[in-house]
């Protein structure tokens, strides 16, 4: 046993504890206070020492994939271009914010200064264009039309340009062959916002800041096909930048190929000839106004009969969309989005609409077939029709008696639509419809595809109008209140139409139906909607989803996605109904129909020809142009706005169409080396062993006239326009039918 007391042992167990407890208490006090000191004394000045430690990503932008027609010809590729761009971040460094860099830089690109300044700053709601709507981290590119001299003198005297490149780069190109712009149709690229990345909620951003994205057109819809995915290289780098490591490296992967149902050959020709329509339509007179015509805009389609795929689709007035490529300058883009030049973004082959006028009568006659009326009973076509005090008139109050429908379509007859629409107005009911009322003309309609978008694979299609009495419902709704406090009884014109409008503008009237059963009125269509309408009658009851994309093909080559045409519905008529329908279309390119002075010498016999023409009155314009065609093969739709009568102005462009389409000269005999598309393009372009696509040439095109002896009796109804701006009516302006 230890001689040391119990006590002595115990008190240096306690020095020792305590001994322990000062030295944990002393370490734990040194290093909170480097924590204090590292965290708070001097956290900022590692925080940013830490910053620059990281992780640094370069973006290698992938090849956007090329847009080709159905036989492989390029519409929208890409080259290489030398490209200028700023850096942003660079020129703000700088005590004068780089106007200096920017001043000597526009001097040896040949520029003014100020366009330069305006190319890199950056878009918001109150700067107009040109400005930089994408990522200001990124480069901004200033041209990408340098010479290899400028670029040259750049680089060597890099210490004048600081935050300045230029690189060889892949741009986007629209290779309009043959002339084809295909603007519209392509639509252009703009870069990626910042609110886009931010907008992707699910998962991570589909963007780069360096992407460029489709705005419009196919290279909107198919924007996520064609823009392939960027290739991305993470560094390892310090706080000074200098690299340590290479972390991931994703390699860039192209976009795929998109073939089109659009043939470049028929482009061209769809809108040269459109062009010069309006061209030929400007130098004549309206007989109504004694004024000309102003033509100023229009559209065609060239569409599929079988199938709803579309060969072509033009629109005027139209624009160059390579003006888009590298950034639109301020000049081009206030053309583009002005009033002046009456917006030639627009297309107007689906956002066109206006009044479809008599070829809108192929709908009424079948809403009269389904209302129990016989095709081929026989129907008044009188020159006039009352109703109360108003008189509705045929074209130069002509008569043509007893008449079938196939008849009415023949001589476009509206006395006879007139009495139909009122009947079946009367049927159900009038102003105070019945619960079980039918509106036949108005089913039938929204049934032919009418008020509703077709389907097509293009952005920003519009619906167009049927005004039944849902909408006339919804209509007066909407504008009541305005109506109710400017209309006032028994003052302007203008006062009392607000006036009527407010206290019955709901109620569907019977000269609402009488007009609309002519197409006029209320009712809006586009030539999309009418080409997918008669292709339907020319197939035997199909309506199709028109589709620009037929396929798309891997960058190697190997992977094909066929995009197939699909069924949006059936005509809501049997299949004799369909038949009777041809009939009477074929017989309005025959002696004594309004079409028939423009197909003098086309082989009927071959090549079955059908047709409806179309005036239709639009209130404070001159008359649109309406003429729409087709064959076994192909259905023609275009539409002049203020261009006069549809056979008219129209019926020549669409003649020269098909005789390029099927090799035609002006009396009708074949050649069918100079056919263009004598039959629908079937197969895929030829896809060759390393994986690009054989591009066939395409020649220009070289018009060649046509003038077909005019046949008698073939003109096409103008109806004459009377107070309150609806065809073929007369008696007090205030109970006119109006178009808002």
């Amino acid at each position: 046993m230890s001689n040391i007391p119990e006590t002595g042992r115990t008190q240096r167990v306690q020095i020792r504890l305590i001994v322990i407890q000062v030295l944990v208490f002393s370490l734990l006090l040194t290093l909170g206070g480097r924590l204090w000191y590292l965290q708070i004394r001097n956290g900022d000045e590692y925080t940013a020492e830490a910053a620059g430690n990281g992780v640094q990503q370069v973006v290698q932008p992938a090849v956007r994939g090329s847009i080709l027609d159905a036989r492989g010809v390029p519409l929208a590729d890409n080259e290489t271009r030398l490209v200028v761009s700023a850096s942003r971040t660079e020129l703000l460094k700088m005590k004068d914010d780089g106007v200096g860099v920017l001043t000597r830089l526009a001097d040896v690109l040949g520029m003014k200064a100020q366009d330069v300044q305006d190319k890199v700053r950056l878009c918001d709601s109150k700067t107009p264009q040109p400005c930089w709507n994408g990522s200001p981290y990124q480069p901004i590119p200033v041209t990408d039309e340098a010479t290899t001299q400028q670029a040259l003198q750049i680089r060597e005297r890099a210490e004048d340009f600081p935050g300045i490149t230029a690189e060889p780069t892949a741009v986007r190109r629209y290779a309009a062959p043959a002339k084809a712009k295909t603007a519209q149709v392509l639509g252009y690229l703009s870069p990626v916002t910042d609110e886009e990345i931010k907008q992707a909620q699910d998962g991570p951003s589909p963007y780069l800041r360096s992407d460029q994205v489709g705005r419009s057109g196919i290279e909107r819809t198919y924007d996520k096909e064609l823009r392939g995915k960027a290739g991305v290289t993470r560094y390892e780098v310090d706080n000074l930048g200098r690299v340590m490591g290479e972390s991931e490296n994703d390699p860039a992967v192209a976009g795929s190929t998109l073939v089109t149902s659009l043939d470049a050959r028929v482009q061209a020709v769809a809108e040269y000839e459109l062009a010069q329509a309006m061209k030929t339509v400007r130098q004549e007179t309206d007989k109504i106004t004694g004024r000309k015509y102003e033509a100023d805009s229009g559209a065609v389609v060239v569409m599929e009969s079988k199938t709803g795929r579309v060969v072509s689709m033009a629109s005027q007035p139209d624009y160059d969309p390579n003006d888009w490529v590298g950034g639109i300058s301020g000049k081009q883009y206030a053309k583009l989005t002005s009033k002046k030049s009456n917006y030639p973004l627009l297309n107007r082959g689906i956002q066109g609409q206006a009044p479809a006028g008599s070829i809108f009568k192929v709908v009424s006659a079948s809403a009269a077939v389904r209302g129990g009326h016989a095709f081929n009973d026989l129907y008044e076509c009188s020159s006039s029709y009352s109703l109360g005090n108003q008189t509705f008139a045929n074209f130069e109050s002509q008569g043509h008696g007893p008449i079938t429908l196939g008849d009415a379509l023949k001589y476009s007859c509206n006395t006879v639509f007139y009495r139909l629409g009122h009947d079946e107005w009367v049927r159900d009911g009038g102003i105070k419809p019945k619960k079980d009322a039918k509106n036949w003309f108005y089913r039938t309609a929204r049934d032919f595809g009418l008020g509703a978008e077709t389907g097509i694979d293009l952005p920003n299609e519009v619906k167009g109008r049927i005004p039944d009495r849902q909408w006339k419902q919804d209509f007066w709704k909407a504008n009541k209140d305005a109506w109710c406090k400017e209309g006032k009884k028994g003052g302007t014109y203008v006062q009392q139409i607000a006036y009527e409008s407010c206290l019955e503008g709901n109620q569907l009237k019977a000269y609402d139906s009488i007009n609309y059963a002519i197409g006029q009125g209320d009712v809006l269509v586009t030539p999309i909607q009418m080409a997918t309408a008669y292709a339907a009658i020319s197939n035997g009851g199909t309506l199709h989803e028109p589709t620009v994309g037929k396929a798309v093909i891997s960058p190697d080559g190997k992977s094909v996605r066929e995009i197939t045409p699909k069924a949006s519905g059936k005509l809501p008529v049997n299949a004799q109904t369909i038949k009777d329908l041809d009939k009477g279309l074929r017989s309005v390119v025959e002696p004594g129909g309004t079409a028939a002075w423009r197909f003098g010498g086309w082989p009927q016999d071959k090549i079955p020809m059908r047709a409806k023409t179309g005036t239709a009155q639009v209130y404070g314009k001159q008359t649109t142009a309406w003429f729409a065609t087709y064959t076994d093969d192909f259905t023609i739709v275009m539409t002049i706005s203020q261009g006069g009568t549809g056979s008219g102005a129209a019926g020549p462009a669409v003649r020269k169409i098909y005789d390029a389409l099927y090799g035609l000269d002006a009396e009708g005999n074949q050649d069918k080396k100079r056919a263009l598309l004598p039959k629908p393009q079937k197969a895929l372009p030829k896809i060759q062993s390393d994986g690009t696509i054989y591009a066939p040439k395409v020649k220009p095109y070289d018009p060649t006239p046509v003038t077909p002896e005019k046949q008698p009796g073939g003109q096409e109804p103008q109806l004459p326009l009377q107070p309150g701006g609806q065809p073929g009516l007369t008696g007090s302006p205030a109970s006119t039918g109006r178009q808002p």
